[in-house]
């Protein structure tokens, strides 16, 4: 009888760390990826995937962290600094912040993968800005310099909050499990975060 050694299956990295003009060397990515894992082991018990970019801003630097929970939940923040390594860890502290935060509904959420989940897709576009020194016309029609699509989920405002604040998105669109309609949360210039739901305004109008 032959025996073959058995072959063990690759299991890819669950977080890539790159540079930008930056050159990442072994200590920090060791850094970078024991900080990581120690602020989602605290605060979630499930699986992830992410990226950690850093760049040179200017005089400084910048670091940019995409994590996806195996949840469907995203995690987006970002930190400046002189220093590298600083500006990852200000990045770090943020993560660990609103990972806090949200322990509770990221628990609940967890328990709950299957649910909320229905998200359909609309199309996105990017608009050219008009240039500072020219009028704009009557009769102006931005420009289309970009489309893509977006996926519209469907969630509780509740779980649209946590989202805003947890992708530092400026905006979230979303279908309201509560009526069906589709809805917008978004940061307000005094600190607080806006909602508009089309479909109070138009209950009330009916009354």
């Amino acid at each position: 009888m032959i025996y073959r050694p058995i072959e063990k299956e690759e299991v890819p990295m669950a977080l890539r760390i790159s540079g930008k003009n930056v050159d990442v060397g072994d200590a920090l990515r060791e850094h970078i990826t024991d900080r990581i894992d120690d602020a989602l082991s605290k605060y979630f018990t499930g699986g992830f995937t992410g990226h950690v970019t850093l760049s040179r801003e200017g005089t400084g630097f910048k670091s940019e962290c995409n994590l996806h929970l195996d949840t469907g939940i995203v995690l987006q923040v970002s930190a400046q600094d002189q220093d590298p390594r600083n500006s990852f860890d200000a990045a770090a502290d943020k993560i660990e912040k609103r990972l806090r935060r949200y322990k509770r509904k990221l628990k609940d959420h967890h328990s709950h993968n299957g649910n909320g989940r229905e998200a359909f897709e609309a199309a996105s576009y990017v608009l050219a800005s008009p240039e500072d020194d020219e009028e704009v016309p009557v009769d102006f029609n931005p420009l289309v310099i970009a489309e893509t699509s977006a996926k519209v989920k469907t969630m509780t405002v509740g779980m649209a909050v946590m989202e805003l604040d947890l992708t530092e998105a400026p905006v979230v669109l979303f279908k309201n499990a509560a009526n069906g309609g589709v809805n917008v949360v978004y940061r307000r210039a005094d600190g607080n975060i806006g909602w508009i739901d089309p479909a109070l305004v138009a209950g009330e109008a009916a009354e």
